[in-house]
C-alpha cells in the first residue's frame, strides 16, 4: 500500500498572483469606461 502524499497540488502564492492581476487589470479599466460613459452621458444631459 503506497503512502498518500497530503500536500496534492496547492497553487504557490506566485501563482494565484499572477493570474489574479490580470483579472485586476481588466477590472479597473472596465469601471473607468463605465465612468467616462457616465460622465459623458450626464455631460450630454446637461448641455440640452
Amino acid at each position: 500500500m503506497g503512502k498518500e502524499n497530503p500536500k496534492q497540488h496547492q497553487p504557490s502564492l506566485h501563482e494565484s498572483t499572477h493570474s489574479l492581476k490580470g483579472t485586476f487589470i481588466a477590472v479597473m479599466l472596465l469601471g473607468i469606461f463605465i465612468l467616462v460613459a457616465w460622465f459623458g452621458f450626464y455631460a450630454l444631459f446637461l448641455s440640452r
